[in-house]
């Protein structure tokens, strides 16, 4: 039964649906790092908000852990890389917080336009300063939105509502989706000019953070107004005081800062900033909503193999776990059976997908295959590495797809390329959803791979089947099955064989001495 740790404040309801599932969970909130290390190795799945600090330490002594859940969006406080590099699945949830967070966007908005915390005041204070406060309507005005995803786009959505223009940065944004969203998409120093109000929604990477400085601040039109409730460390505190100083921008409106909780921070003194404390989340149903979406997403993770909303692997839905089961296996199969028999400096490595499994979600096929691939001289290579480390090395990675059935109801095939050959293999799976490699090389071969293998390539000779076989038998190897396969009469052929035990050094020495042998290569599955 797989274990599950809760080390942040999570609704009874997303224990529920650990427990429900069948899942064992123990809820341990505000524990000290020292206590996480201390316990972390005993869990499966951690799920977390934003206290726990799923740092590289943690993870090294998590040996069992397999899936970190952020219930939420952020996941600065986990250790991406170094979960990626042990395998383990980290996972958010973008879309249960998405409506409270544009929401306080707009809300904010309107409160930094119309001044309004500050004319509370005064009016509690019993001022009575209808003149002091002579705020702007948002109807006609440009909104600049910094990050137009999934809350970017709710909040243009809304902006649009309001009769504001809206004008997009992000990279990532089509122009098919901006014409959707009825925005105009441009360039960052576009959307710093015409801007009258800015919002950010942009995650914290190297290119994000501090978007807003300085220099951007002194490109914005003057009388500007800021809202961010992503990121603090997207904004540079000091250069925005000085602007607010200056009457560059006329107003911030801030949920997020860079040095949380934020209880002392020059900006809070300043007269045109409306200050809250991380609030964009902060609703009773974006609460219960992240919660329940972790718990699920989890749960389908460790039971049935469904990757929903990763970090650092693509995405499996339950229902496409099962039927990717077998193909899973084959393609480990096809790249720790060209792994093995491939040069290390790997160039190209090209997938090809024909028939049925074409119609498949292919992705996390691939990064398997690479898994396999590169395990031979990387041992602590897995599935959500791989892909990381292929681009890490160069390695070009090519998807081919082809619905069309040949020789095969499906059929993948690998093809290898270094510096000195290239080298392909293919695999399909029978009427009993097992693996076989159907062909190498070119040459048609069916074998069942099995834990000792032994592959041959040799000139096809008579008597050399016989002599083959002795020789294994002699040493005490047992023959499981033997494959075979040749390209023409007398040309090169393919031995697979598979033997009950590990191949000698002694034994393989005298294998490759056959006059016959061209190659001869022990392989473990």
């Amino acid at each position: 039964m797989p274990k599950v740790l809760i080390s942040d404040e999570l609704s009874p309801a997303a224990v529920a649906i650990f427990r429900n599932r069948g899942i064992e969970v123990d809820v341990k909130p505000g524990l000290k790092p020292d206590e996480l290390l201390a316990i972390i190795g005993d869990y499966d799945g951690l799920a977390v908000r934003s206290a726990t600090k799923a740092t590289a330490k943690v993870l090294a002594a998590a040996a069992k852990l397999k899936v970190v859940g952020r219930a939420g969006i952020g996941v600065d406080n986990i250790d991406i890389p170094a979960a990626t590099a042990r395998g383990v699945c980290v996972m958010n949830t973008p879309f249960g917080n998405s409506i409270t967070t544009a929401e306080h966007a707009i809300a904010l908005l309107f409160a930094l336009a119309r001044e309004i915390p500050e004319a509370d005041r005064s009016t509690r204070a019993g001022k009575w300063e209808k003149s002091r406060f002579m705020g702007v309507e948002l109807y006609g005005k440009t909104l600049g939105v910094i990050g137009c995803g999934n809350i970017g786009s709710i909040v243009a959505d809304r902006a649009l509502g309001l009769k504001m223009k809206v004008a997009a940065f992000d990279p990532f944004l089509s122009p098919e989706r901006a014409l959707d969203l009825g925005v105009d998409k441009v360039e960052l120093d576009e959307l710093l000019a015409r801007a009258d109000f800015i919002t950010l929604h942009t995650p914290m990477t190297e290119q994000t953070k501090n978007i807003l400085r300085k220099e951007t601040l002194a490109r914005c039109k003057k009388g500007v107004r800021i809202v961010n409730c992503a990121r603090g460390g997207l904004i540079v505190e000091a250069d925005l005081l000085e602007a607010l100083n200056s009457g560059q921008v006329a107003g911030a409106a801030l949920d997020v800062f860079a040095e949380e909780p934020a209880k002392a921070n020059p900006l809070f003194d300043h007269p045109n900033v409306v200050a809250t404390p991380h609030l964009g989340a902060s609703t009773n149903e974006a609460q219960e909503n992240v919660a329940l979406q972790v718990a699920e997403q989890m749960s389908d993770y460790l039971l049935l193999g469904a990757v929903t909303n990763a970090i650092n692997m693509p995405s499996v839905t339950a229902e496409e776990a099962p039927k990717l089961r077998p193909y899973m296996k084959l393609a480990e199969q096809l790249g720790a059976f060209a792994g093995q028999l491939s040069d290390p400096a790997i160039k190209k490595v090209t997938v090809t997908y024909e028939g049925h499994v074409a119609s498949l979600n292919t992705r996390p096929l691939t990064a398997v295959m690479l898994q396999g691939l590169m395990r031979p001289i990387m041992d602590s290579v897995n599935m959500v590495s791989a892909p990381v480390i292929a681009k890490e090395n160069g390695i070009d990675v090519v998807e081919v797809k082809n619905d069309r059935e040949g020789d095969y109801h499906t059929l993948i095939r690998l093809e290898v390329e270094t510096a000195e050959r290239t080298r392909d293999v293919a695999g399909t799976l029978f009427a009993d959803r097992r693996p076989r490699i159907v062909e190498i090389k070119g040459i048609k071969v069916e074998a069942e791979l099995g834990p000792h293998m032994l592959y041959v390539t040799n000139e096809d000779k008579p008597g050399f089947i016989g002599r083959l076989g002795t020789l294994l038998g002699d040493a005490g190897l047992n023959i499981a099955t033997f494959h075979l396969g040749r390209a023409a009469p007398g040309k090169e052929a393919i031995a697979l064989v598979e033997v009950d035990g590990p191949i000698p050094a002694p034994v393989l020495a005298s294998v490759r001495a056959i006059p016959a042998v061209r190659q001869a290569e022990p392989l473990d599955f």
